[in-house]
């Protein structure tokens, strides 16, 4: 049985809304992840410095964004088992508010302390 409190079919649209944000914002930050090319005719030496931190600030912003889209992965999962909203450690039911903050969450409040 999943959360108590909660309904599955919103439960599953606000993970698809966040699945599908995740992906637009994958998508749009494509360019940003692309190789830095080391013309130096073109872009100076601060300059190619500022581009290969800023393609390794999206890289890192592209793994939370996987790592986000496989937890929306598992809560799905969750959601078909009926044991979303229940705590991975103690078993407990994890609180309403708190599930729909982060509809992601896997621990209890007490939990996660």
């Amino acid at each position: 049985m999943n959360h108590p409190q909660l309904q599955a079919d919103a439960v599953r649209q606000r993970l698809a809304a966040l699945r599908r944000e995740l992906r637009e914002e994958s998508e749009s930050s494509r360019d940003a992840r692309d190789t830095v090319m080391l013309d130096q005719t073109s872009v100076g030496r601060l300059s190619r410095m500022d581009a290969l931190q800023a393609q390794a600030m999206a890289k890192a912003e592209e793994e939370r964004r996987q790592l986000a889209l496989r937890r929306i992965e598992a809560a799905y999962q969750r959601l078909d088992r009926g044991e979303y909203g229940e705590c991975i450690e103690c078993g407990e039911w994890i609180g309403k508010n708190r599930l729909e903050w982060d509809p992601l969450v896997l621990k209890c409040i007490d939990c996660a302390q």
